[in-house]
């Protein structure tokens, strides 16, 4: 993936791309919770996908944003597609492309007429930004190929430090559509807690295979923590989230700050 720059009169939207790519992949040190967060949250999620699907097969990037995890799929040799609403980012994105092959869908993923193709579908980061996530998940099912996989991130409604409602509180959630699809975490609506995550996943064709709880208040620099982060080896780091994220359900739950959950769809289901 290339670094890049941006021109002083570049499009808002490239700005605040390039703000984040600051953070996520180019070093910055300006809030080191953030980039270990995001760091660990990325790192997991590869290694997961790599497990799931062989290079060569197709995976699409639902949300993609910056492409971030779209242009570092294709340089470990997958077909991906990049989708997000914002059309304007492609060719930020572009710019940034190093090798691999790379499809643009731009679109909202609610509209996209591409059923059934996808060996994998990633949502990193994205369902927490719905109004209707057990409808989202609906139709992310529907963009996988039978046997196919979603891999999905999101943060922990279970986590102590969350004040959102739950999900499941709510019989209509329509109320929440006039402030959907909006980026950053200002955008969020529910985090879901893991029985929802278990639950959503039941009312669509996918099966829930595996979910994990990770990133602990250290990582994130979270309570004033940060300052370690300035003195603790990376590596010290890691090992300190591995081992929360393995302690028993009851605490891992209120400690861990997202979730990443694997699916997979039905061979038995097919879409029309």
């Amino acid at each position: 993936m290339k670094i890049v720059s941006i021109a002083p009169d570049a499009p808002e939207s490239w700005k605040l791309s390039y703000q984040y790519d600051c953070l996520e992949i180019y070093g910055s040190n300006e809030s080191l919770g953030y980039s270990y967060a995001y760091n660990n949250r990325r790192r997991r999620t590869l290694e997961t996908i790599q497990k799931l699907v062989k290079p060569g097969e197709h995976v699409l990037d639902l949300a993609a944003a910056q492409g971030n995890f779209t242009l570092a799929l294709a340089e470990l040799g997958y077909e991906v597609t990049w989708n997000d609403l914002r059309g304007d980012l492609v060719d930020y994105v572009k710019r940034k492309y190093d090798s691999g092959t790379v499809h643009y869908a731009v679109g909202n993923a609610f509209e996209l007429d591409l059923a059934g193709t996808f060996d994998l579908v990633l949502i990193a980061e994205v369902i927490e930004h719905m109004a209707h996530p057990d409808e989202f998940l609906e139709k992310v099912s529907s963009l996988v190929k039978p046997g196919g996989y979603v891999v999905m991130t999101t943060p922990n409604g279970g986590y102590f430090r969350n004040r959102l409602p739950r999900f499941s509180d709510f019989e209509d959630t329509s109320q929440f559509e006039s402030v959907q699809f909006q980026p950053d975490g200002s955008g969020h609506i529910f985090l879901l807690h893991r029985d929802e995550v278990e639950s959503i996943s039941q009312r669509t064709s996918l099966v829930l295979k595996e979910i994990e709880l990770f990133t602990n208040p250290l990582t994130n620099g979270h309570m004033k923590l940060g300052v370690l982060l300035q003195i603790l080896p990376e590596k010290i780091v890691r090992v300190l989230d591995g081992l929360t994220s393995r302690l028993p359900l009851v605490i891992a739950k209120s400690l861990n700050i997202h979730t990443l959950a694997v699916f997979q769809k039905s061979i038995a289901i097919k879409d029309a």
